[in-house]
């Protein structure tokens, strides 16, 4: 601890501060579908649905499955190269026509209902925040400068600051590196915006990909468990591991 000198904390908002899965599933639930997904667990996925006569737990579980990989797998070829950046909003879109028409809730002849896209997409915004997740930043904003660093673009990330009540010295999206986390150009906007070296910020979340990504620019990183995050792995090396944000301002000598 006494080598770990931070003059800036950088957070991770998506799993890390909100729950992101709660509000994506509540966005689900709000579908009214005509034939939701009923294939068992070990059925492949597809967004093809099959009929069922309600949109049970195991039926919102897939979909939000499928919202989730579609996310991944556009951000990483993003990352990679293989397709033009588009912003969370744009990927968010496509991801919900996906789980609508999975969900039966479309037109046959017209296709997804674009009103029931475009809900579920404004539900990406309206995630609820972890229980000590407002408090904690409170407290840590007493000592250090707070950033928010996310995937989420421009826009996305103002709603969801204001509907999780997220309060920050300054909010930093993916969209101004035209890419996304884990990639290096992400991590080196909350450099460039605090005139400080690397290691003097200190990168939370709760997804070691993206402790390692800020680890290979320099900063110095700290793991808080989540329900829904990636934890580490044996052969990760963080700074801190925290249970939460109390535990961490704690760590870090915040009274």
């Amino acid at each position: 601890m006494a080598e770990l000198t931070i003059d800036a904390v950088v957070f991770d908002v998506l799993g890390t501060l909100v729950d992101e899965p709660a509000g994506l599933r509540a966005g689900i639930r709000a579908l009214t579908p005509s034939a939701p997904p009923s294939a068992p667990p070990s059925a492949p996925l597809s967004a093809s649905p099959s009929p069922s006569p309600s949109l049970d737990d195991s039926g919102t579980e897939r979909l939000l499955l499928l919202w989730q990989r579609h996310i991944e797998r556009e951000q990483g070829r993003i990352v990679d190269g293989d397709r033009p950046y588009l912003p969370s909003d744009a990927l968010d879109r496509e991801a919900a026509e996906i789980v609508v028409r999975a969900a039966g809730a479309e037109d046959p002849a017209a296709g997804a209902d674009p009103d029931a896209v475009a809900s579920l997409a404004r539900a990406a915004r309206r995630l609820p925040p972890w229980p000590d997740t407002v408090a904690g930043l409170a407290r840590l904003a007493e000592r250090f400068p707070l950033i928010g660093l996310s995937n989420a673009s421009r826009t996305a990330l103002l709603e969801l600051n204001a509907h999780a009540g997220l309060r920050w010295h300054q909010a930093l999206s993916a969209e101004d590196a035209r890419t996304y986390k884990p990639d290096p150009e992400v991590y080196r906007l909350a450099v460039t915006v605090t005139g400080l070296p690397a290691e003097r910020l200190l990168m939370v979340a709760a997804h070691a990909w993206d402790l390692r990504g800020a680890q290979a620019l320099g900063l110095r990183t700290a793991y808080v468990a989540r329900p829904v995050g990636d934890p580490p792995t044996s052969s990760d090396r963080f700074d801190l591991y925290a249970e939460d944000l109390a535990d961490l301002a704690d760590q870090l000598g915040v009274s």
